[in-house]
C-alpha cells in the first residue's frame, strides 16, 4: 500500500477512536472538556512519536549508500525539470495575460 492510504487509513483510525472515546463520555463541564482536549493533544503527540520512531528504524535499517545516492540524484534533476517548467509555464500565462506590447 502507498503512503497516502497508510495516512488515510490512520486518520480514519483515529477520528473512528476519538469518536468512540466520546460516545461514552456524558455532559462535561467546561474544565472537563479542556482535560480532554489536553488528553487528545497527548494522545495525538504520542501517535505521532511513535509513527516517528518506526519510520526512523525502518530508515535505518533498510538504509543503503548507494540508492540514497540515486535517490539524492533523482531528486535533483527532476527539481531542476520542475523549476524549468514552472519558469516556462508562468512565462506562458503572462504572455497570454499581457500580450504583445
Amino acid at each position: 500500500m502507498g503512503t497516502r492510504y497508510l495516512l488515510a487509513l490512520f486518520l480514519i483510525l483515529l477520528v473512528l477512536g476519538f469518536e468512540v472515546q466520546g460516545a461514552h463520555a456524558t455532559h462535561q463541564d467546561e474544565a472537563t472538556s479542556t482535560t480532554l482536549i489536553s488528553q487528545m493533544q497527548e494522545s495525538l503527540f504520542g501517535y505521532w512519536d511513535t509513527a516517528k520512531t518506526a519510520a526512523e528504524n525502518l530508515y535505518k535499517k533498510t538504509y543503503l549508500p548507494s540508492m540514497d545516492e540515486k535517490i539524492r540524484d533523482m531528486y535533483s534533476k527532476s527539481t531542476a525539470a520542475v523549476s524549468t517548467y514552472a519558469g516556462i509555464f508562468t512565462d506562458q500565462v503572462l504572455f497570454l495575460l499581457k500580450g504583445d506590447e
